[in-house]
């Protein structure tokens, strides 16, 4: 080879090869998290992520758009991720999908969410979801009628139930409602719905369920409510009335009972969901799956303070009894 030509070889050598490095470093996917800002349900999406072989600052970034208090914020979150060509999104909660499936058709989504998906127009089919969106659903609704016949259980004396719920729940709200006072009526209870939208009106609910007196509070499932579980456990607390919630989190900070598919198992499956979307599977060909886990938890410092002796067999049948 002529001088001349070998020294073009190796300058073309010298001048391809950053492009050639840049090429085998294959960018790290990127997970968008529109979702509630709670450290077990995020350790419990880490645990299903890396079940599915994916560890974040590893080989796998995660951006944060946590939804607590800022549900009207959901448009400009999924918007900007969406701007961002994020590789899958995570949408913890109803609002939350319901904003991201407005904000994109071609980016995979895993969802979780309470109420039935069809329904609430997440998606058309659960075998088969088409779209881009996938995810889970504990059905929270279906629920309620277990959830009343064990606070009757712990207060058999009790005849008159305060529903507490938040309208801005929409669908879920609605199946919830329908749901306690179908079982209320089989069990000859009587229901009063109270409203709550707002934190302000959760404390103008007590206020009314102060009044009023009923013998035990039915707390129905919701953002909301999830997210401001300590305003709510206290007030019950002051006000001396026995009351049941939908999952784990409320008598683990002094809340009387809890009832309901565990949520923490709920985001875990997302986790392995949005590891196998990563992986190359595709949103359509995973079915919506329903968390199966239920449990009951019982707070019995809480039931001594109200006064309350627990049933034996709830308390076997409890899969954790807080002391």
């Amino acid at each position: 080879m002529r001088r001349r030509d070998f020294v073009k070889a190796v300058v073309g050598l010298v001048t391809a090869s950053p492009f050639a490095v840049h090429a085998q470093q294959r960018a790290m996917p990127v997970v968008g998290w529109i979702s509630p800002d709670a450290p077990d349900l995020l350790q419990a999406f880490h645990e299903g992520l890396k079940g599915a072989g994916y560890v974040e600052h590893e080989n796998v970034a995660i951006e944060f758009r946590p939804v607590q208090n800022q549900i009207d914020r959901l448009p400009e979150f999924a918007a900007d991720l969406v701007h961002r060509k994020v590789d899958v999104i995570v949408a913890g909660n109803t609002a939350s999908a319901l904003a991201v499936k407005a904000a994109t058709t071609t980016i995979p989504v895993v969802f979780n969410t309470p109420g039935d998906p069809v329904t609430l127009g997440i998606v058309t089919n659960l075998a088969r979801p088409e779209g881009n969106l996938t995810g889970i659903t504990w059905l929270a609704g279906e629920l309620s009628a277990k959830r009343l016949e064990l606070l009757h259980e712990v207060t058999p004396w009790a005849g008159r139930i305060a529903l507490l719920v938040e309208p801005n729940n929409g669908v879920i709200t609605e199946a919830i409602v329908r749901d306690v006072q179908a079982a209320a009526r089989s069990m000859g209870l009587q229901i009063r719905v109270f409203n709550a939208n707002t934190s302000g009106e959760i404390d103008a609910a007590f206020s009314a369920i102060a009044r009023e007196r009923p013998d035990a509070l039915f707390v129905g499932t919701s953002p909301l409510f999830n997210s401001r579980r300590v305003q709510l456990v206290n007030l019950a607390s002051y006000h001396r009335v026995p009351a049941t919630y939908s999952g784990r989190l409320y008598p683990e900070i002094g809340g009387l009972m809890s009832y309901g598919a565990s949520v923490t198992d709920a985001f875990r499956q997302v986790g392995v969901y949005t590891g196998r979307i990563l992986k190359g599977a595709r949103p359509a060909d995973l079915p919506v799956l329903q968390s199966t886990k239920l449990e009951l938890v019982i707070n019995r410092q809480s039931a001594r303070m109200l006064g309350l002796s627990i049933p034996d067999k709830l308390l076997v049948a409890a899969d954790e009894v807080i002391e």
